[in-house]
């Protein structure tokens, strides 16, 4: 009286449809191109332009590291390099600590 009859739902394609499985696996391949270009592609391409920059360092750049410290290299290493943030004050950084190479003269405006 108060529940109404159940009905059965409709068979499912044929098995031997090929495109029925493409169709069900579309919307995640969809979802993995976006994911690739959205967010993948353009990490990629940041590492590679931060390895570079880390390779293309040299005695006497003026640069930033992520800790927000602006200095001068006197030193570079294989994988440290010295920089100088005050007169005769020298810090040993990992070169992956560098941001960015700013353009000379920046610290005399500082």
């Amino acid at each position: 009286m108060l529940i109404s009859n159940a009905w059965a739902q409709a068979a499912p394609a044929a098995a031997g449809d090929p495109t029925s499985g493409l169709m069900g696996m579309l919307p995640i391949i969809l979802m993995f191109v976006v994911l690739w270009f959205l967010m993948i592609r353009p990490q990629m391409k940041r590492a590679k332009e931060h390895k570079a920059m880390v390779e293309a360092m040299q005695k006497g750049d003026e640069v930033l590291t992520n800790g927000g410290i602006a200095g001068r290299i006197t030193k570079v290493g294989e994988t440290y390099i010295a920089v100088e943030i005050a007169e005769n004050v020298e810090i040993s950084l990992q070169k992956n600590a560098v941001t960015a190479i700013l353009p000379k003269g920046t610290l005399k405006t500082l």
